[in-house]
Protein backbone atom coordinates (compact mmCIF):
# COMPACT_ATOMS: atom_id res chain seq x y z
CA UNK A 1 0.00 0.00 0.00
CA UNK A 2 2.61 2.60 1.30
CA UNK A 3 4.43 1.53 -2.65
CA UNK A 4 1.34 2.70 -4.53
CA UNK A 5 1.12 5.52 -2.07
CA UNK A 6 4.51 6.76 -3.18
CA UNK A 7 4.30 6.01 -6.72
CA UNK A 8 0.93 8.49 -6.87
CA UNK A 9 3.60 11.00 -5.40
CA UNK A 10 6.11 10.75 -8.00
CA UNK A 11 3.48 11.16 -10.51
CA UNK A 12 3.55 14.18 -12.84
CA UNK A 13 1.27 16.95 -12.19
CA UNK A 14 -0.94 15.70 -14.68
CA UNK A 15 -0.94 12.16 -13.57
CA UNK A 16 -2.10 13.18 -10.39
CA UNK A 17 -4.93 15.37 -11.32
CA UNK A 18 -6.00 12.65 -13.44
CA UNK A 19 -5.41 10.14 -10.53
CA UNK A 20 -7.75 12.47 -8.36
CA UNK A 21 -10.49 11.47 -10.44
CA UNK A 22 -10.90 7.65 -10.89
CA UNK A 23 -15.07 8.06 -10.64
CA UNK A 24 -14.83 9.22 -14.43
CA UNK A 25 -12.07 7.67 -15.51
CA UNK A 26 -13.93 4.82 -14.39
CA UNK A 27 -17.36 5.83 -15.88
CA UNK A 28 -16.22 7.22 -19.27
CA UNK A 29 -14.81 4.04 -19.60
CA UNK A 30 -17.93 1.94 -19.25
CA UNK A 31 -19.24 4.49 -21.58
CA UNK A 32 -16.56 3.52 -24.14
CA UNK A 33 -16.82 -0.34 -23.63
CA UNK A 34 -20.53 0.23 -24.54
CA UNK A 35 -20.26 2.26 -27.28
CA UNK A 36 -17.87 -0.25 -28.46
CA UNK A 37 -20.34 -3.59 -28.11
CA UNK A 38 -22.69 -1.53 -30.19
CA UNK A 39 -20.64 -0.06 -33.20
CA UNK A 40 -18.96 -3.88 -33.33
CA UNK A 41 -22.10 -5.26 -32.88
CA UNK A 42 -23.22 -3.04 -35.94
CA UNK A 43 -20.15 -3.83 -37.80
CA UNK A 44 -19.14 -7.41 -37.29
CA UNK A 45 -22.97 -8.80 -36.96
CA UNK A 46 -25.11 -6.88 -38.69
CA UNK A 47 -24.10 -5.95 -41.68
CA UNK A 48 -22.60 -8.72 -42.49
CA UNK A 49 -25.88 -10.94 -41.51
CA UNK A 50 -27.49 -8.29 -44.16
CA UNK A 51 -25.17 -8.73 -47.02
CA UNK A 52 -22.58 -11.68 -46.71
CA UNK A 53 -24.09 -15.20 -48.38
CA UNK A 54 -21.78 -17.66 -47.36
CA UNK A 55 -20.74 -19.29 -50.09
CA UNK A 56 -22.58 -17.34 -53.30
CA UNK A 57 -20.20 -15.06 -54.29
CA UNK A 58 -22.10 -13.62 -56.70
CA UNK A 59 -25.05 -12.54 -54.19
CA UNK A 60 -23.28 -11.24 -51.82
CA UNK A 61 -21.57 -8.73 -55.04
CA UNK A 62 -25.49 -7.90 -55.96
CA UNK A 63 -26.39 -6.93 -51.93
CA UNK A 64 -23.28 -4.76 -51.47
CA UNK A 65 -23.65 -2.94 -54.52
CA UNK A 66 -27.43 -2.54 -53.79
CA UNK A 67 -26.23 -1.69 -50.63
CA UNK A 68 -23.70 0.51 -50.78
CA UNK A 69 -24.52 2.52 -48.31
CA UNK A 70 -24.99 -0.20 -45.56
CA UNK A 71 -21.98 -1.67 -46.38
CA UNK A 72 -19.67 1.92 -45.25
CA UNK A 73 -21.95 1.89 -42.38
CA UNK A 74 -20.12 -0.86 -41.14
CA UNK A 75 -16.81 0.66 -42.23
CA UNK A 76 -17.93 3.55 -40.34
CA UNK A 77 -19.10 1.51 -36.95
CA UNK A 78 -15.36 -0.16 -37.31
CA UNK A 79 -13.87 2.73 -37.27
CA UNK A 80 -15.84 3.91 -33.99
CA UNK A 81 -14.50 1.13 -32.29
CA UNK A 82 -11.02 1.39 -33.43
CA UNK A 83 -11.12 5.20 -31.83
CA UNK A 84 -12.93 3.75 -28.95
CA UNK A 85 -10.37 1.55 -28.59
CA UNK A 86 -7.66 3.57 -28.41
CA UNK A 87 -9.20 5.95 -25.22
CA UNK A 88 -10.31 3.25 -23.66
CA UNK A 89 -6.59 1.60 -23.50
CA UNK A 90 -5.40 4.22 -21.86
CA UNK A 91 -8.03 4.67 -19.03
CA UNK A 92 -7.90 1.22 -18.28
CA UNK A 93 -3.92 1.87 -17.86
CA UNK A 94 -4.84 4.75 -16.12
CA UNK A 95 -7.38 2.81 -13.55
CA UNK A 96 -5.38 -0.07 -12.95
CA UNK A 97 -2.00 1.09 -12.61
CA UNK A 98 -1.92 1.68 -8.77
CA UNK A 99 -1.93 -2.58 -8.75
CA UNK A 100 0.95 -2.69 -11.46
CA UNK A 101 2.08 -0.07 -13.22
CA UNK A 102 3.98 -2.12 -15.99
CA UNK A 103 1.22 -4.66 -16.16
CA UNK A 104 -1.26 -2.59 -16.63
CA UNK A 105 1.18 -1.03 -19.57
CA UNK A 106 1.68 -4.44 -20.72
CA UNK A 107 -2.52 -4.95 -21.30
CA UNK A 108 -2.74 -1.65 -22.33
CA UNK A 109 0.14 -2.99 -25.03
CA UNK A 110 -1.59 -5.98 -26.20
CA UNK A 111 -5.19 -4.32 -26.48
CA UNK A 112 -3.29 -1.25 -28.68
CA UNK A 113 -1.44 -3.82 -30.92
CA UNK A 114 -5.29 -5.72 -31.58
CA UNK A 115 -6.50 -2.39 -32.50
CA UNK A 116 -3.54 -1.40 -35.13
CA UNK A 117 -4.18 -4.90 -36.58
CA UNK A 118 -7.83 -4.02 -36.64
CA UNK A 119 -7.20 -0.90 -38.33
CA UNK A 120 -4.88 -2.54 -41.05
CA UNK A 121 -7.28 -4.99 -41.24
CA UNK A 122 -10.21 -2.72 -42.88
CA UNK A 123 -8.29 -2.05 -45.96
CA UNK A 124 -9.79 -5.23 -47.34
CA UNK A 125 -13.39 -3.60 -46.88
CA UNK A 126 -11.93 -0.76 -48.66
CA UNK A 127 -10.28 -3.17 -51.35
CA UNK A 128 -13.96 -4.81 -51.71
CA UNK A 129 -15.67 -1.54 -51.97
CA UNK A 130 -12.80 -0.90 -55.12
CA UNK A 131 -13.37 -3.88 -56.61
CA UNK A 132 -17.45 -3.75 -56.74
CA UNK A 133 -17.22 -0.09 -57.91
CA UNK A 134 -15.50 -1.41 -61.40
CA UNK A 135 -13.81 1.03 -64.19
CA UNK A 136 -10.35 1.73 -64.31
CA UNK A 137 -8.06 -1.29 -65.05
CA UNK A 138 -10.84 -3.49 -63.29
CA UNK A 139 -12.55 -3.67 -66.28
CA UNK A 140 -9.44 -6.37 -67.52
CA UNK A 141 -11.43 -8.97 -65.19
CA UNK A 142 -14.93 -10.28 -65.58
CA UNK A 143 -17.73 -9.73 -63.57
CA UNK A 144 -17.79 -13.23 -61.74
CA UNK A 145 -13.90 -12.88 -61.43
CA UNK A 146 -14.79 -9.62 -59.83
CA UNK A 147 -17.13 -11.01 -57.64
CA UNK A 148 -14.56 -13.65 -56.42
CA UNK A 149 -11.72 -11.31 -55.36
CA UNK A 150 -14.64 -9.34 -53.72
CA UNK A 151 -15.70 -12.21 -51.42
CA UNK A 152 -11.63 -13.36 -51.12
CA UNK A 153 -11.13 -10.01 -49.46
CA UNK A 154 -14.31 -10.23 -46.81
CA UNK A 155 -12.65 -13.41 -45.92
CA UNK A 156 -9.60 -12.52 -45.61
CA UNK A 157 -10.99 -9.24 -43.67
CA UNK A 158 -12.11 -12.31 -40.99
CA UNK A 159 -9.32 -13.66 -40.92
CA UNK A 160 -7.86 -10.31 -40.10
CA UNK A 161 -9.94 -9.71 -37.49
CA UNK A 162 -9.38 -12.86 -35.89
CA UNK A 163 -5.56 -12.45 -35.66
CA UNK A 164 -6.36 -9.25 -34.05
CA UNK A 165 -8.25 -10.87 -31.55
CA UNK A 166 -5.05 -12.76 -30.37
CA UNK A 167 -3.56 -10.02 -29.09
CA UNK A 168 -6.72 -9.55 -27.25
CA UNK A 169 -6.34 -12.47 -25.45
CA UNK A 170 -3.37 -12.22 -23.00
CA UNK A 171 -4.85 -8.23 -22.45
CA UNK A 172 -7.91 -10.64 -21.31
CA UNK A 173 -6.00 -12.42 -18.77
CA UNK A 174 -3.38 -9.52 -17.23
CA UNK A 175 -6.68 -7.39 -17.03
CA UNK A 176 -8.26 -9.88 -14.97
CA UNK A 177 -5.33 -10.20 -12.60
CA UNK A 178 -5.35 -6.71 -12.26
CA UNK A 179 -8.90 -6.49 -11.20
CA UNK A 180 -8.38 -9.57 -9.06
CA UNK A 181 -5.50 -7.98 -7.45
CA UNK A 182 -6.70 -4.30 -6.89
CA UNK A 183 -9.01 -4.23 -4.21
CA UNK A 184 -11.21 -1.26 -5.54
CA UNK A 185 -13.48 -3.93 -8.11
CA UNK A 186 -14.72 -7.09 -6.59
CA UNK A 187 -12.46 -9.87 -7.25
CA UNK A 188 -15.23 -11.96 -9.02
CA UNK A 189 -15.28 -9.59 -11.94
CA UNK A 190 -11.74 -10.38 -12.09
CA UNK A 191 -12.05 -14.41 -12.40
CA UNK A 192 -14.99 -13.30 -14.84
CA UNK A 193 -12.20 -12.06 -17.25
CA UNK A 194 -10.15 -15.03 -16.84
CA UNK A 195 -12.66 -17.34 -17.89
CA UNK A 196 -13.32 -14.64 -21.08
CA UNK A 197 -9.63 -14.83 -21.62
CA UNK A 198 -9.89 -18.54 -21.81
CA UNK A 199 -12.82 -18.75 -24.10
CA UNK A 200 -10.50 -16.22 -26.27
CA UNK A 201 -8.18 -18.66 -26.07
CA UNK A 202 -10.22 -22.18 -27.02
CA UNK A 203 -11.88 -20.01 -29.55
CA UNK A 204 -8.82 -18.71 -31.18
CA UNK A 205 -7.21 -22.19 -31.19
CA UNK A 206 -10.91 -24.05 -32.80
CA UNK A 207 -10.11 -21.48 -35.28
CA UNK A 208 -6.60 -22.60 -35.99
CA UNK A 209 -6.79 -26.16 -35.56
CA UNK A 210 -10.25 -27.28 -36.63
CA UNK A 211 -11.02 -27.18 -40.33
CA UNK A 212 -13.88 -25.75 -41.18
CA UNK A 213 -14.51 -24.23 -37.59
CA UNK A 214 -17.59 -22.24 -37.31
CA UNK A 215 -19.84 -20.25 -35.09
CA UNK A 216 -18.52 -20.09 -31.63
CA UNK A 217 -20.52 -22.03 -29.21
CA UNK A 218 -22.32 -20.64 -26.77
CA UNK A 219 -21.03 -21.59 -23.40
CA UNK A 220 -17.78 -20.06 -24.86
CA UNK A 221 -19.87 -17.10 -25.74
CA UNK A 222 -21.52 -16.81 -22.62
CA UNK A 223 -18.21 -16.67 -20.88
CA UNK A 224 -17.25 -13.74 -22.79
CA UNK A 225 -20.14 -11.97 -22.73
CA UNK A 226 -20.15 -12.29 -18.98
CA UNK A 227 -16.92 -10.41 -18.64
CA UNK A 228 -17.64 -7.51 -21.25
CA UNK A 229 -21.05 -6.83 -20.26
CA UNK A 230 -21.10 -7.00 -16.46
CA UNK A 231 -17.72 -5.03 -15.99
CA UNK A 232 -18.59 -1.95 -18.17
CA UNK A 233 -22.04 -2.08 -16.22
CA UNK A 234 -20.44 -1.98 -13.21
CA UNK A 235 -17.71 0.76 -14.31
CA UNK A 236 -20.98 3.07 -15.21
CA UNK A 237 -22.81 2.30 -11.97
CA UNK A 238 -20.60 1.74 -9.14
CA UNK A 239 -17.10 2.87 -10.59
CA UNK A 240 -14.24 2.17 -8.07
CA UNK A 241 -13.64 2.05 -4.51
CA UNK A 242 -12.28 5.88 -4.52
CA UNK A 243 -10.84 4.83 -0.89
CA UNK A 244 -9.08 1.70 -2.08
CA UNK A 245 -7.71 3.12 -5.71
CA UNK A 246 -4.20 4.21 -5.33
CA UNK A 247 -3.50 3.35 -1.39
Amino acid sequence: MGMRTAALRDMPQTDRAAAGAPQGVARFAGFLYLVIAVAAGVAHFYVPNQLIVPGDAAATAGNIAASGQLFRIGIASEYVVLLSEVVLSLLLYVLLRPVSKTLALVAAAFRLTMTAIHGLNLLNSFIVLLLLGGGGTLSAFSADQLHALAMLFLEAHSAGFAIGIVFLIPHMFVLGYLIFRSGYFPKWIGILFLLAGCGYLIDSALLLFVPGYGETPAIIAMLIAAAEIIFPLWLLVRGVDARRWGN
